[in-house]
C-alpha cells in the first residue's frame, strides 16, 4: 500500500445552490474512515447507513492480505505455516495478480515483498544502503513460477515472500464496490488513498469528477488535471513524493523495479490509469508502469486499448509533459 497519492474529490467541497440538489444530496450516504494506513471516502445512493457491514468487509479483508498482520493469512503463509488455507480474498487475488504479472511480463510481480522490505519501504526490516551482492540474493528468491496455488494452499519456497499490498487498495475498494451492488445500488463512489471505484453519478447527477495530483517535489500540493469517471476504476502510482536518500545521495523510490532488483527512478512521474472494470487490476497496473517507464508503457497501452491513462513525464529538457490515450 504504498502510493499515498490524493485524489481530489470535487464534489465533496462544491456548494449545492439548488433545493434539487440539495434534495438529491439528502439521498445519499457518506462514510469515512481509516484504513490500510490511509483514508477513505465512500458515497452512495442510499439513506441506509452500512458502516458496520463494511467495517466487518475491511476487518475480513485485512486479516486476509495484511502483510502488517502477523497472524493474517498472507503473514502465515509467508512464515511458510503449511496448515494454512487461503480464503476467497487471497485467491481472487492471487489469480489477479498472476494475470497481471503474465501481461506486464513480470514488471507487475507480488514475489518482491523481500526486496521492497530492503529497501524500508514495506512490513519487513530495511536493510541500509543494499550492495549489488544484496540485491542479486534477493532477486533469486523473486519470480511468481516459484508459487503455486492448489486445493486453497500456496506451495512455494520458503525464502519467497508474497506481497499484494500494490494492489491491495484497489482490491479493499472492489469488494465494497460489490457489496453496495448486492445491496442495488448502482450510483456510487468509493476511495481508499486516492484511488477510486466510481459507479453511476454523483449527488449533482452527473458523472463524478475527480483531479490528479500535480507531481510536486517539494511537498506543496497542486491539482491542475480533472477526469470524469465514467463506471470506471481508477489508480495513480508516482514516485515524485514517496523516496528516500541513502548515504551516497542517491535517491531511492518506492517502485521497485522487479526485472532490475533497483529503486531507481525514471522519467516518468505519475501514472493514473482508468478503466471499466475492477480497481484491483488498475492499482496493479499503475505499479507496472511506474517500473517499465515511459516508452515500454506507450508500447503496452497500443495492446491494451481497454487501459486509459494519464502519464506525467519529464522530457529530455526536464520539462513536466503529459501523455493521454
Amino acid at each position: 500500500m504504498q502510493k499515498q497519492l490524493k485524489i481530489v474529490l470535487f464534489f465533496l467541497t462544491v456548494v449545492l445552490f439548488s433545493c434539487q440538489t440539495e434534495k438529491k444530496k439528502e439521498e445519499y450516504t457518506k462514510l469515512q474512515g481509516n484504513v490500510f494506513g490511509t483514508t477513505y471516502n465512500i458515497i452512495y445512493k442510499s439513506t441506509v447507513n452500512y458502516q458496520a457491514p463494511i467495517d466487518e468487509i475491511f476487518e475480513a479483508f485485512n486479516n486476509s492480505l495484511s502483510t502488517y498482520i502477523p497472524n493474517s493469512i498472507i503473514s502465515k503463509v509467508n512464515q511458510n505455516d503449511s496448515t494454512v488455507v487461503v480464503d476467497d480474498y487471497f485467491v481472487e487475488a492471487f489469480h489477479k495478480a498472476k494475470r497481471i504479472y503474465k501481461e506486464t511480463d513480470g514488471y507487475f510481480d507480488p514475489t518482491i515483498g523481500k526486496l521492497i522490505n530492503a529497501y524500508g519501504f514495506g512490513s519487513g526490516k530495511e536493510k541500509k544502503n543494499l550492495t549489488a551482492e544484496e540485491i542479486e540474493v534477493l532477486m533469486n528468491i523473486t519470480g511468481f513460477e516459484k508459487i503455486k496455488l492448489k486445493d486453497r494452499k500456496i506451495i512455494k519456497q520458503p525464502e519467497i515472500e508474497f506481497n499484494v499490498n500494490a494492489f491491495a487498495k484497489g482490491s479493499g475498494i472492489d469488494v465494497v464496490g460489490r457489496f453496495l451492488e448486492g445491496k442495488n445500488i448502482t450510483d456510487y463512489l468509493v476511495e481508499i488513498g486516492g484511488e477510486i471505484r466510481a459507479r453511476g453519478n454523483s449527488p449533482r447527477n452527473s458523472l463524478w469528477k475527480v483531479a490528479i495530483d500535480d507531481p510536486n517535489t517539494d511537498g506543496s500540493r497542486s491539482q491542475s488535471r480533472t477526469i470524469e469517471l465514467d463506471n470506471q476504476s481508477m489508480a495513480t502510482s508516482g514516485n515524485y513524493r514517496k523516496f528516500k536518500v541513502n548515504s551516497k545521495g542517491e535517491k531511492i523510490v518506492h517502485t521497485v523495479n522487479p526485472k532490475t532488483g533497483l529503486a531507481q527512478e525514471n522519467n516518468l512521474l505519475s501514472a493514473s490509469v482508468l478503466l471499466k472494470g475492477d480497481c484491483a487490476d488498475v492499482d496493479a497496473y499503475a505499479t507496472a508502469f511506474m517500473a517499465m517507464g515511459l516508452e515500454k508503457t506507450k508500447n503496452f497501452l497500443e495492446s491494451h486499448p481497454e487501459l486509459k491513462v494519464v502519464l506525467l513525464f519529464t522530457n529530455t529538457e526536464g520539462e513536466i509533459k503529459e501523455f493521454s490515450n
